[in-house]
Formats: C-alpha cells, sequence, structure tokens
C-alpha cells in the first residue's frame, strides 16, 4: 500500500472512531511500527490529527469545543434532529461525549426543560448555553482523550441514579457483538450509564455500523433505539431491527 493510501485510511479510521492505535494500524496496515509512527507524525503536522502516546486523536473530537472542521457533520445534525422527538419535559437524561452528542445539545429547542447528567466535558460546557435545562456534570478523573470523568466514583455515583435516557456517542456497533469501544475505563462508565438507565439510544453515522473494537460496552439487546442518517428502512439497518433494536 502506498503511502496515500495508508494515510487515507488512517484518517478514515481516526474520523470514524475518534481515536486509533499504532498497534492496531500495524496489524491492518500490515506494516512496521516506525511506519505507522512516520504517517501518524507526518499527518499531525499538517493538521489533520493530533498524535498522543501509542495512537491518535482526532482534531474535532479533542482540540476545540467551537471546532467547525467536523466529520459527517450533515450527517450527525440529521441524527441530532431524529433524536429530538424522545427527548421531552420533565425527563432525566445522562449523555456521553463526542461530536454527535454535542450537535444534539445544539439542537435541543429552548423552551425544552429537562434534566442533562452527563461525564463529558464538551457535553456539559455545550449545555450551559441552554436556558432552560438543568446540568449535572459528575466529575472525577479525566480522561484525556475522551475527556470524560472515568473511574470508580464516578461509576458509584451513576449508581444512584435512574435516568429516563441513555443517548450514547457510538463508536462501534454491529447487530450481533453490541456497542464496543476502545478503552477499557470508559467503557466501565458507559456500562454504569446504561444500568443507570430506562431506555439506551445509540446515535451512530453509518459508516460505523457493522464495526467492532476491544471491548463490549453492551449487548444488541440492551440497545432500545438505534439512530442513524439513514432511512429506517435502508438496507443496511436490517440486521439491527431483527435483533430488536427500534431504528429510526
Amino acid at each position: 500500500m502506498l503511502k496515500k493510501e495508508r494515510q487515507a485510511y488512517i484518517l478514515q479510521q481516526i474520523n470514524l472512531h475518534n481515536k486509533v492505535l499504532s498497534t492496531d494500524l500495524c496489524t491492518q496496515l500490515n506494516v512496521s511500527e516506525d511506519t505507522v509512527r512516520r504517517d501518524l507524525q507526518e499527518l499531525a503536522e499538517e493538521g489533520k490529527l493530533v498524535k498522543v502516546h501509542g495512537g491518535a486523536l482526532s482534531t474535532s473530537y479533542h482540540i476545540s469545543f467551537n471546532n467547525t472542521n467536523i466529520y459527517s457533520l450533515p450527517e450527525k445534525q440529521r441524527i441530532a434532529h431524529k433524536t429530538l422527538p424522545l427527548i421531552k419535559d420533565g425527563m432525566v437524561i445522562l449523555l456521553s461525549g463526542g461530536t454527535t452528542i454535542r450537535e444534539l445539545i445544539k439542537s435541543l429547542p429552548e423552551n425544552l426543560s429537562a434534566t442533562f447528567i452527563t461525564v463529558s466535558v464538551s457535553s456539559a460546557l455545550e449545555l450551559l448555553d441552554h436556558p432552560n435545562c438543568e446540568v449535572i456534570f459528575i466529575g472525577n478523573k479525566l480522561n484525556k482523550s475522551a475527556q470524560i470523568s472515568v473511574g470508580a466514583e464516578v461509576i458509584e455515583k451513576l449508581k444512584y441514579i435512574k435516568a429516563d435516557l441513555c443517548i450514547l456517542g457510538t463508536n462501534s456497533i454491529h447487530p450481533t457483538e453490541g456497542i464496543t469501544d476502545l478503552e477499557w475505563e470508559i467503557i466501565e462508565v458507559k456500562k454504569a450509564m446504561i444500568q443507570a438507565s430506562t431506555k439506551v439510544v445509540s446515535l451512530a453515522i453509518s459508516e460505523k455500523l457493522n464495526s467492532v473494537q476491544k471491548y463490549k460496552v453492551c449487548p444488541t439487546y440492551a440497545i432500545h433505539y438505534l439512530i442513524t442518517e439513514l432511512e429506517p428502512s435502508a438496507a443496511e439497518l436490517s440486521a439491527y431491527a431483527l435483533a430488536g433494536v427500534q431504528v429510526l
């Protein structure tokens, strides 16, 4: 594979999943660690990603809350607007982080009166601009790559919540494997969020469908709603409907 092709693949993966690991890229591209390291360094110097120990992060996800360079922005905005009918006055809603969640927050109607609980720094800051919604941030040690609170204290606090909805920005989702992610401490928090909620909503652009990461967040049967930019009747969503997920 040529360098241009390798780097295009790296950018596609980082745009889809917000983070990539160098070890995974070595396996997927069948190249050495030195080759991957050089590719990541070049892309970082061009401002296309943020190079960190062991891999890289998406610039739109990590650097700035006001960054307009968001991957698949129209698709994420469509997902946000399709999610709105699930959110009602008086609800208690748990939110994860990510750019799709931020688009959802931006699209909330001004007259909505609900309580949002989040472990995400960016989600909490975005919610502060809403005139009528209460914002509760569950803080502790911060995971720098995802910019969310993690650890035993966060998980313990979530045990005392029973939210109406848990809305997750999704890294990877598969009809038989469920929702998966890359980082263990983030997964433990997302599991606690799911357990603390009556219903679970997965938000994912269609490119994330049928992909699997290293660690499981939840099985497919734990997901009540899957919202993508596609029409619910799209062929790509049929396996999820058959698995019992309501696709919107």
